[in-house]
């Protein structure tokens, strides 16, 4: 007989139509109780892959105002077991032993788990998305990460999905700002990954004389403990860093209505950059492809992955004038060649009529002030600041910083124009987005 603790606040048809109609980034309580793959600590994971080698991102713990973009890392390979080694600062720890733990922190970050227990199927069962209300749903559309206080993702936008992430071993500190906000992050697709839009902010330290907008963006903070799920909605930027000696967290990406029309603009995107980025000039020397990416392609490739898409778009038949958003979640559908999925598009506002549950299983991530971040489910003191959201009696345990004290210094002067700083603005959203438009009003079935 189930245990009267194992019962879920809401269904998996109820926490699908809270999904479908969250615009907000959210957090579950008290949903996951009973899913195995809140054993999945890194002690268990290095039993359970044994001698398999994985791929680690290093990168030094040193102060700076500029992000550190993964093709600015060390990569090395190693079992978890040495990984757990390293951090406890013994020996036998292979190829971490150039990277002393005082100095470097260590991510495996977008491991597949479909990839990592490839001989063990049965761990896909571990993971029950199927709760959220995702039909057949489970680990084999999730990836694992693995990290070390300081770790960290920067900050940077899905074009396709929201997401839904797992906290399992280890607290992670989210910083998120709404797609308004996007101007004020600075976007670049250098270094080029599909699928993400950077920031050129350290959003933790910025360089405000260089980007000065930054002041005016809305950040969201919450710290996510174990057992607890962070919903993030699409297009919403975000930077992520782990709290504790080891972190480890599962998420999938899930697919969105505007899948198709994302390709296109995905695909317009990469055949810009690497005709510029593959151009012989002085200023092209830098690593611009990310390496989470197979490989250049070249222009030929690349206009046959546009043709396809805007192929898709077309046979799907939603375009009527324009791309036509949809942020609700669907069913499980393909996926690129590392796994993640296709979208682009905008939110829409929520129905008046619609009242999402926040209260003690849901806690929305808002942007409140000058108000101290909390952790998701921490009771407010009697007497503490702070507004209630929705009547429910909750913590606002996420903040907006002020901007009050900030600078707004501009450079100092002009410097000479580079490919980057060219490619900014030619692949930058919004431009993009109007290119898809122009696109697929003349070849992608606009008349239907």
């Amino acid at each position: 007989m189930a245990a009267v603790n194992s019962i879920k606040p809401f269904s998996p048809e109820e926490t699908r139509r809270i999904l479908d109609h969250l615009r907000h980034p959210a957090v579950f309580l008290n949903m996951t109780q009973g899913w195995p793959v809140l054993h999945w600590t890194a002690q268990h994971l290095s039993g359970c892959l044994q001698d398999r080698l994985i791929r680690f991102r290093l990168g030094r713990k040193e102060a700076t105002n500029t992000p550190l973009f993964e093709t600015q890392c060390s990569y090395i390979e190693a079992t978890v077991a040495q990984f757990l080694r390293w951090t406890q600062h013994q020996t036998d720890v292979g190829s971490f032993s150039e990277y002393p733990c005082s100095k470097y922190w260590a991510y495996a970050d977008y491991k597949y788990i479909t990839t990592l227990f490839h001989d063990q199927p049965s761990m896909f069962e571990d993971v029950k998305w199927s709760e959220f209300g995702f039909e057949g749903r489970n680990g084999k559309e999730s990836t694992l990460w693995i990290g070390t206080e300081g770790a960290n993702t920067p900050c940077h936008l899905d074009t396709y999905g929201c997401n839904l992430v797992l906290q399992v071993q280890g607290r992670k500190r989210w910083h998120l700002f709404p797609p308004e906000d996007t101007a004020k992050l600075y976007p670049t697709r250098i270094p080029y990954e599909e699928s993400s839009i950077f920031s050129q902010v350290h959003v933790l330290h910025p360089d405000l004389r260089k980007f000065p907008q930054f002041q005016g963006a809305r950040a969201h903070t919450v710290t996510l403990e174990p057992g607890q799920v962070l919903y993030v909605p699409m297009h919403w930027w975000h930077y992520v860093e782990s709290m504790d000696p080891i972190t480890v967290s599962v998420n999938s990406w899930i697919e969105l209505e505007v899948d198709d029309a994302a390709r296109v603009g995905e695909a317009v995107t990469r055949t810009v950059v690497c005709a510029m980025k593959n151009a012989r000039s002085d200023d092209n020397t830098d690593a611009w492809l990310n390496p989470t990416e197979e490989g250049k392609l070249s222009h030929e490739e690349n206009m046959q992955y546009l043709n396809l898409a805007v192929s898709a778009q077309r046979k799907r038949g939603l375009f009527h004038g324009k791309p036509s958003p949809d942020p609700r979640p669907t069913q499980p559908a393909k996926r690129d060649s590392c796994g993640r999925l296709k979208l682009r598009g905008d939110g829409v506002e929520v129905p008046a009529s619609v009242r999402l549950p926040f209260g003690q299983h849901l806690i929305p991530v808002t942007c409140q002030e000058d108000e101290p971040e909390k952790t998701a489910g921490e009771d407010v003191a009697p007497g503490a600041k702070g507004k209630h959201t929705h009547g429910a009696d909750l913590t606002q345990f996420s903040s907006c910083d002020s901007a009050t004290d900030r600078g707004n210094n501009q450079g100092s002067g002009p410097s000479p124009i580079t490919t980057n700083d060219l490619l900014d603005c030619l692949v930058h959203p919004d431009v993009i987005s109007r290119v898809t438009e122009l696109l697929l009003e003349r070849h992608g079935g606009g008349h239907l």
